[in-house]
């Protein structure tokens, strides 16, 4: 059997045990793809299993595609009769034949995100419900939830607090809708087959005689009712190999349940565990210092992952005064090792706990010329709610600005919908002003009820405000002030769930954007601030298709690989977050998070932090993280060694001491990037750094910090 040849043993026996129930405890680059694919090309052809009596079952359409793809040039065209895809396309595929059992038409639709939502606004109209106190997205959430754990509407705690009663009122009647419209969500799909197999006991016999062989990768985030799918499926030959690492069980927030694999024996007496340890990604300082972190956490299968692969450079920790600092160190390491290792940029990958961390990498790329991609995200400037907020700043700023009246005026929802909006622009087009100037005349503008007048007078009385207070406020109360009071914090905040979490932390990282532009005690320097975006954000700078560093979070970074792994922000409140502090149990997911952050890295590992970071509005000192000091000191060295010779870093300019008056005075020449040769013609101390008013010949006078702008002299 060629294809046994290149396993090690560990892998060959997870290949060839196909007797019984059998877990596979998979350590970070120990090659389980390999062995999934492999083992069931040995069902086939060594026990003369049917393809079609084989499902495997994984996370992503990526990860079936890529078995697909092995298993076509192991056994060929008998891999396209195997049962192979996520839990939802197998969970669709029984729905469409056994739709008559489960009360719906074969020819469901499948609601999307959107269409969910529109429902769930539907019946919120009904039941006369404020969508600002009870948001459809966290409505949804709460549902989602309850199908997780394959509880129905008539099942869900009535009874319970304020918020519970609501779910279970909106869920009948969501749930109602949906089978009037011959419909089911994404969470239905499996939670209807789980409830038809555990009723039908024809249509349970039917799938358990059909797969005798049932295979499940990434085991360590299945849910509740995933599990009980594939247990459900298994109860007839116990032939169910389930492959994952509790190690790197990192999405509890989607309901994933790491006592599914920790239990496993405890669900299958007599299951063979076998454990794969053996690397084929990093060096073995990397994994040293993976695993000295990891074994720190109680709720885990013991295991060492080692390689054979030589010992390599020790994982390089860097503590840095500022965050621009930090993020220099990067910029100027990324440069140093592509031309001593001779890598490329896409060598490298940038991981953060959060989102908000890319903004000051990002700013430092820009200026220092290093091109990066942000993976699974958007750049921080491209994000809805940073593009939100300066819509809402440039409509201060010109209230002429149409486009930017135009995405704001109904965010957060005021009522005001496309009619109004079409008679308004009809109205501003006849008189040639632009729409928030047709504010003043409403009553002359045809067909607008009292209604749509009052919601329109007060979005125009919110600007006003904030324009007639621009004198008296700094920058970042005028930030403040316009998050506040236009409702779009609320909203947010009313929405509970993790990607408006996300979303609320990044506008609070714009305040530590907004802080640098704060000019003394002088009048708001919003103009500069607008500017300054205008042209670090430019997209014309960015090739998504070019050489480039991988800019994402260690969420988003599951799953890949990379020679270069920096991961910064490794501060505590930052990573381990701060709702590790008093959340039972998210300590140990953070610190799974960690793990699956360090075993990214192939040949390096680069932790980086920052004494004092201005995150999210607040200028504050941080510890070191609690997994930087839970690494063997074995495996670590700190920056100062001539691992690199990098050099001295000054304080960073935000806070203390930035540039100093000798290094930009009037009269010297400057290149811009953008605008080309100017000169220094003023020259003023700001929040620690330079406020610079620069002179171009054909673009004027330019307001720049010195720190920030993408200027050498000449």
């Amino acid at each position: 059997m060629d294809y046994l040849q290149d396993l090690n043993p560990s892998q060959k026996l997870a290949v060839t045990t196909v007797e019984g129930p059998v877990l596979v405890v998979a350590g970070a680059g120990s090659g389980k793809t390999r062995v999934l694919t492999t083992r069931i090309a040995h069902l086939i052809r060594a026990h003369g299993v049917p393809p079609y009596r084989i499902v495997a079952v994984t996370f992503t359409n990526k990860a079936a595609q890529e078995m697909r793809d092995r298993l076509h040039a192991m056994i060929g065209p008998a891999a396209e009769k195997i049962a192979m895809g996520t839990f939802h396309s197998l969970c669709v595929r029984i729905l469409r034949a056994e739709a008559a059992y489960a009360g719906i038409g074969p020819d469901f639709q499948i609601f999307d995100d959107s269409e969910q939502q529109a429902v769930i606004r539907e019946v919120c109209r009904e039941l006369n419900l404020d969508p600002q106190r009870m948001p459809p997205k966290r409505l949804l959430a709460s549902i989602s939830r309850a199908k997780d754990e394959l509880i129905t509407p008539e099942e869900y705690p009535a009874g319970g607090d304020f918020w519970e009663q609501i779910v279970a009122k909106v869920y009948a009647k969501y749930q109602e809708k949906l089978r009037r419209s011959n419909a089911v969500d994404f969470d239905d799909l499996i939670m209807y087959v789980v409830r038809l197999l555990q009723s039908n006991e024809e249509v349970r016999r039917k799938y358990q005689e059909r797969f005798d062989h049932i295979l499940v990768d990434e085991y360590q985030d299945t849910n509740r009712a995933q599990y009980m799918l594939v247990h459900l499926l298994a109860q007839r030959t116990r032939n169910i190999c389930v492959v994952g690492d509790e190690d790197q069980s990192i999405y509890a927030f989607r309901g994933a349940d790491i006592r599914n694999i920790l239990e496993f024996e405890k669900d299958f007496p007599g299951a063979v565990i076998i454990k794969l340890e053996e690397n084929y990604r990093s060096t073995q300082n990397i994994l040293g210092a993976a695993n000295s972190v990891i074994q720190n956490n109680t709720e885990r299968k013991e295991k060492r992952l080692w390689t054979k692969r030589d010992s390599g450079a020790k994982v390089l920790f860097f503590q840095g005064g500022s965050e621009w600092e930090e993020a220099r160190f990067v910029a100027e390491a990324i440069k140093e090792l592509r031309q001593r290792e001779r890598r490329e940029y896409r060598d490298f990958a940038i991981l953060y706990r959060t989102h908000a961390l890319s903004r000051v990498l990002e700013e430092e790329f820009l200026r220092s010329g290093v091109p990066y991609r942000i993976v699974s995200g958007v750049r921080f400037y491209e994000r809805k709610e940073i593009k939100d907020l300066l819509a809402y700043l440039r409509l201060i700023h010109n209230p002429n600005n149409d486009l930017s009246f135009l995405r704001v005026v109904n965010t957060p929802r005021r009522g005001i919908g496309e009619t109004t909006l079409a008679r308004l622009t009809a109205y501003a087009e006849q008189f040639s002003i632009s729409l928030f100037a047709s504010l003043s005349y409403l009553a002359g503008v045809d067909g607008l009820s009292a209604k749509y007048i009052k919601a329109l007078e007060g979005f125009r009385a919110l600007v006003d405000g904030w324009r007639e207070r621009l004198p008296e406020l700094r920058l970042t109360a005028l930030v403040g002030a316009v998050l506040q009071e236009s409702g779009y914090l609320a909203e947010l905040q009313a929405q509970g769930d993790p990607e408006a979490q996300a979303r609320l932390e990044n506008l609070e990282e714009f305040l530590s954007l907004a802080q640098q532009f704060e000019t003394g005690d002088t009048l708001t320097d919003l103009g500069t601030l607008l500017e300054y975006v205008a042209l670090i954000s430019d997209v014309d700078t960015y090739d998504a298709e070019a050489d480039a560093v991988s800019m994402m979070t260690v969420h988003a970074s599951k799953g890949l690989e990379f020679p270069v792994v920096f991961i910064v922000g490794m501060e505590e409140g930052i990573f381990p977050h701060a709702r590790s502090a008093w959340e039972d149990g998210q300590l140990e997911e953070e610190r799974r998070l960690a793990y699956v952050a360090m075993t990214r890295a192939q040949d390096r590992l680069i932790l980086s932090c920052a004494r004092q970071r201005t995150l999210y509005g607040a200028t504050r000192p941080n510890a070191i993280s609690t997994f930087v000091r839970e690494i063997d000191p074995r495996y670590l060295e700190e920056k100062g060694s001539n691992l690199f010779s990098l050099p001295r870093f000054a304080p960073a300019a935000p806070q203390g001491a930035g540039s100093s008056g000798a290094d930009f005075k009037v009269g010297d020449k400057v290149e811009h990037k953008v605008w080309g040769r100017g000169m220094v013609v003023a020259v003023n101390e700001s929040g620690g750094d330079l406020l610079l008013t620069l002179a171009f010949p054909e673009q004027g006078l330019k307001k720049v910090l010195a720190h920030l702008a993408p200027i050498t002299k000449v």
